[in-house]
């Protein structure tokens, strides 16, 4: 389950930060936004090559947010992830 393997990485992502700064909530913010701009990116690319016809030039600038290329899958693996920190930066804080 690659939700799992994206909050472990966030979480881990989260500790470095969180035990060099001693800001949590920064480690958080940090885990979530790396997965959330990952997922971003890739619907931007899938939306690139089922709409636009391959070409970047032809998407508008809100096409990595078109509800056409998100689903259930692509949601989960930045909203997991983002819980799992926020839950850890709640019970250090």
């Amino acid at each position: 389950m690659k939700q799992l393997e994206h909050s472990v990485i966030a979480l881990v992502l989260q500790a470095i930060i969180g035990l060099v700064t001693g800001d949590w909530w920064m480690g958080a913010a940090a885990g979530s936004l790396f997965f959330v701009g990952r997922e971003h990116a890739q619907a931007e690319y899938r939306n690139i090559e089922h709409h636009y016809g391959g070409r970047r030039e032809n998407m508008p600038w809100w096409g990595g947010m078109d509800p056409r290329v998100w689903n259930i899958k692509s949601l989960l693996d930045f909203i997991l992830p983002s819980i799992a920190c926020v839950a850890v930066a709640v019970a250090v804080k």
